[in-house]
């Protein structure tokens, strides 16, 4: 599938001119945890495969989910620091959108290591294949990598493995891409905003000869200016039905998940993130439903559902289209 050179007789003149699949294994999914591994297929406008990268990395600390990544402390000990690999990994990406299974998380873990590495990511856009699979209505059970592989019959030989996965995840976006084309779909496209600061004072430095960086400040602040929700709003949320693109929510409290990739993952699915708790809030995520925060208080005055991150993040995975 990869070496098929067919093209779509007219292809949009606003697509991309090329694309950087990307995948990586991490340490966790917080906000400091880091990247292990990291893979990169390069692919032309029409999604064919120019070239592919892989790089093992040392994240400096324990590798986390070993059962998941398969990475282990010897095995990661000699492996290059972010540092030592971000001009090549930055070249793989230059001038190209990012594409990545669930994007925002890959991009929220490679712009915290650019940060960290004092390296500028030469990243502007990134599409989601879950964001596409969606677009193009792909008849899936649910939207994993291995739903979407089995659909156009890519075989995933070695799950979690970032090679091996960005392979797959290139052989299926080149097929949805051609599909897209030919309806005339307009690509998810979202803007890849860096992150200004980091401060972690007593977090090693990762590149060996970097200068001393001018961000220092109180942790990550990237900008939090977002595009409206296209969706209208359809109400509060039903326990044991389904999120509906659209619907308001506030988030209150500590988060698991880094906060910032939280609302991200919601924006995506086509929530709309409130600052605030209104009468028009559809859904309170909190992990202390009992502490006496605004947005709280509020959200019981006016009887706003809450519900905890791990039942937010679980409903998140499968979020109804506007007007269902």
């Amino acid at each position: 599938m990869l070496d098929d050179r067919t093209t779509t007789p007219v292809w949009p003149a606003a697509y991309p001119q090329g694309y950087a699949v990307v995948d990586v294994e991490t340490t966790g999914l917080a906000r400091d945890d880091r990247i292990v591994s990291a893979a990169v297929y390069r692919l032309d406008a029409q999604g064919n495969v120019e070239d592919h990268w892989y790089s093992l990395v040392n994240p400096e600390r324990d590798p986390g989910p070993v059962w998941i990544h398969g990475l282990t402390s010897d095995t990661l000990e000699g492996a290059p620091l972010f540092g030592d690999i971000a001009r090549e990994f930055a070249h793989r990406l230059d001038g190209r959108v990012l594409v990545a299974h669930n994007a925002v998380f890959d991009w929220s873990m490679i712009a915290r290591e650019y940060a960290r590495a004092e390296h500028p990511a030469p990243v502007r856009q990134r599409l989601c294949t879950i964001a596409l699979s969606k677009e193009l209505s792909l008849p899936l059970p649910n939207h994993k990598l291995e739903s979407l592989a089995a659909h156009f019959g890519v075989v995933q030989r070695h799950a979690h493995n970032a090679l091996d996965d960005a392979r797959v995840l290139a052989e299926v976006f080149r097929p949805s891409l051609h599909t897209a084309a030919e309806r005339g779909v307009r690509l998810p496209l979202l803007e890849c905003r860096p992150l200004t600061e980091w401060s972690a004072p007593s977090a090693p430095r990762i590149g060996r000869q970097a200068p001393a960086s001018p961000y220092r400040s109180h942790g990550w602040r990237p900008s939090r200016k977002r595009p409206p929700c296209p969706h209208p709003n359809p109400g509060r949320y039903e326990s044991d039905k389904p999120l509906k693109q659209g619907m308001r929510v506030a988030i209150s409290g500590d988060t698991s998940i880094e906060r910032e990739l939280l609302e991200d993952r919601a924006v995506e699915a086509g929530l709309h993130v409130a600052t605030s708790v209104s009468r028009l809030t559809s859904l309170l995520v909190t992990n202390d439903p009992d502490a006496p925060t605004s947005k709280t208080v509020r959200a019981r005055s006016y009887g706003t559902p809450i519900i905890d991150e791990a039942a937010f993040t679980q409903l998140l995975r499968d979020v109804a289209p506007a007007g269902d």
